[in-house]
């Protein structure tokens, strides 16, 4: 009797270890959405405008992404090839279209980070909002805002 409330007790310590171990991996993330640190990402494979994106995004209670570190952005990157098998030019959140040359993030988080490819942003043409994933080097370009993108969206856990 005594040997079997033993077993029995280490067996529930074992299965509540592990059940303590597998939240530590346990995504807060909702339904399709992939977390890194405290954020949760999504791909949308629908070719919007930079606006209409952001919009998009503020409905699924997020904004378009902002990028604060290498790692990251190379998070990111893997949603975006999971979802496509590739790497499109994508939105994510940065402008500079209330100020030329002062980007800010939609989420309003500061603007430290950046993976500009060579020469960017240029603003040609009056270029004001950021895609990813441009050339070869997969890097940030300024671009028109109203050209048609996929995007990514981002939200707090």
């Amino acid at each position: 009797m005594t040997l079997n409330v033993l077993m029995l007790l280490c067996a529930l310590t074992a299965l509540s270890q592990a059940a303590e171990a597998n939240n530590l991996f346990r995504s807060y993330c909702p339904a399709g959405w992939s977390q890194f640190n405290r954020r949760c990402f999504i791909f949308i494979p629908r070719t919007m405008s930079w606006a209409m994106a952001q919009r998009n995004c503020v409905s699924l209670q997020g904004t378009l992404a902002s990028v604060h570190s290498f790692q990251e952005y190379h998070f990111i990157q893997r949603v975006i090839t999971a979802a496509t098998h590739r790497s499109p030019e994508t939105w994510i959140g940065g402008s500079d279209a209330q100020e030329e040359g002062v980007w800010l993030w939609s989420d309003g988080r500061p603007f430290f980070y950046s993976n500009w490819c060579s020469g960017e942003p240029n603003n040609y043409r009056d270029q004001d909002c950021l895609q990813m994933n441009y050339g070869g080097s997969k890097c940030w370009d300024d671009v028109w805002c109203n050209n048609h993108r996929p995007s990514v969206c981002a939200k707090n856990i």
